[in-house]
């Protein structure tokens, strides 16, 4: 096969066989195939599109392009979560002890974060000690002995797709759904659980804009899952305005805490909720979305998840205590208040502007180098629907630099648009996608 003949025929419009894109990613990944063969079949992709057949064969030769996890030793049905990404998006921190709790065993690869906050490693390393960097066989042992174990993903889980993702980063060619789709799925794939539930953000601060745009995302994913053998389910949630009540590493690890004591707020624990039914329903624990939710409620107000969570971290060299008493964490050094500038209730508020407000603190990688700030963050005082006062809070920043806060001060500010009328809080989960 030749490279130059695959691009002339993706370029044309014409679909690539199963042979040719395996040969193709294979030859890439050992690098016979150049940057610049691979950059004008990206953009033949982003121009033409690929159908079903072709984003799977795709999907299964990232896949197999490594490592592929046997989690089979493990007792049960294992399920992975992913989020396309968000912000303040705490959801795994909750969600994994709450179904652990529940007798489902999760085994999850998490990655960094790159952008307004860090991601799930970086937040879980706001406890002292706590190690990602952790072997094979002690991650299969502490999923069978604590029912829970989430670490970093390793450097041969599907290498593929970290090399055709540093293309496509600096040659503009992200957004295809395709390349989005196959990208996520081949690193769920390839981390060995028997099903996979997807939570696909859509809104000002999220990759797809629209809920059409959401919904056939979440389609393409749960299509390549059941054609890989994977039971998969997707939610598409709304990203309108920040999930929950903070933005940042340390406060939204403090706000998961809350939520596992009972006291999370409504918009966070309905996607948990949401997304806790989809992975029971997977696991073939509950079928009915009442009973599911119920279930998690009452594992929640025994203390039962909040004691897993404590017993994940701990396994994986934390500091137990910090769970309990999460005021242990690290402070910043600096609170910023913003205030409300008139009466009325909140119209809007913009996501992406708190996402970037936070990064600007601190909180947040503007490239691989960059080092967080753990104790950076947003507190939300106000959300969409809430009525305000002229001179009430709105948001708390936290930081260590002064011309940092001053800078993020004016884009929280900016963030938050106020109405005279009364209007109601936004839906947070819109949709289910199981077929």
């Amino acid at each position: 096969m030749r490279m130059y003949d695959l691009i002339l025929k993706k370029k044309e419009g014409a679909a690539l066989s199963k042979e040719e894109i395996q040969w193709m990613i294979n030859a890439f990944t050992t690098g016979e195939i150049p940057d610049y063969q691979m950059s004008a079949m990206l953009m033949a992709i982003c121009f033409q599109g690929m159908n079903h057949d072709e984003t799977l064969a795709l999907t299964l030769a990232m896949r197999d392009s490594g490592d592929v996890l046997d989690l089979s030793g493990i007792k049960g049905v294992k399920v992975d979560k992913h989020s396309t990404g968000g912000v303040g998006d705490k959801t795994s921190l909750i969600l994994t002890p709450i179904i652990a709790a529940l007798g489902v065993p999760v085994a999850k690869m998490s990655g960094r974060g790159l952008g307004h906050t860090g991601g799930t490693i970086d937040k879980l390393e706001c406890f002292e000690g706590f190690s990602t960097s952790i072997s094979e066989e002690a991650f299969l042992k502490q999923v069978s002995e604590v029912g829970v174990a989430i670490a970093g993903q390793t450097a041969n889980l599907a290498p593929a797709d970290k090399k055709l993702y540093a293309l496509r980063d600096v040659t503009a060619t992200v957004a295809e759904k395709s390349l989005i789709a196959s990208s996520i799925m081949s690193k769920k794939l390839a981390s060995g659980s028997d099903a996979i539930v997807l939570d696909v953000k859509t809104g000002n601060g999220a990759f797809m804009q629209t809920v059409e745009k959401a919904e056939e995302l979440a389609r393409i994913m749960v299509a390549i899952g059941n054609s890989a053998g994977k039971k998969t389910y997707a939610v598409i949630t709304d990203m309108s305005q920040p999930l929950g009540n903070t933005v940042g590493n340390i406060v939204e690890v403090q706000e998961a805490i809350e939520a596992l004591n009972g006291k999370g707020p409504k918009d966070l624990m309905d996607v948990v909720y949401a997304l806790g039914y989809l992975m029971l329903k997977a696991a073939g624990v509950a079928e009915d979305e009442n009973e599911a939710r119920t279930r998690m409620e009452k594992v929640i107000a025994s203390g039962k998840a909040l004691d897993k969570f404590a017993d994940f971290v701990e396994a994986q060299g934390g500091r137990k205590e910090q769970v309990y008493h999460p005021q242990l964490l690290a402070k910043a050094a600096i609170t910023e208040t913003i205030t409300a500038p008139e009466d009325g209730y909140v119209e809007a508020l913009n996501a992406m502007a708190i996402g970037t407000a936070c990064m600007s603190l601190g909180g947040g990688r503007e490239t691989k180098e960059s080092q967080i700030d753990l104790t950076a963050g947003i507190r939300l005082k106000k959300k969409i629907g809430d009525s305000v006062k002229k001179g009430e809070c709105l948001a708390e920043l936290y930081g260590n630099d002064a011309a940092k806060c001053n800078d993020a001060k004016e884009l929280v500010q900016n963030a938050f648009l106020f109405s005279k009328e009364p209007l109601d809080a936004p839906e947070t989960v819109l949709k289910y996608i199981t077929a």
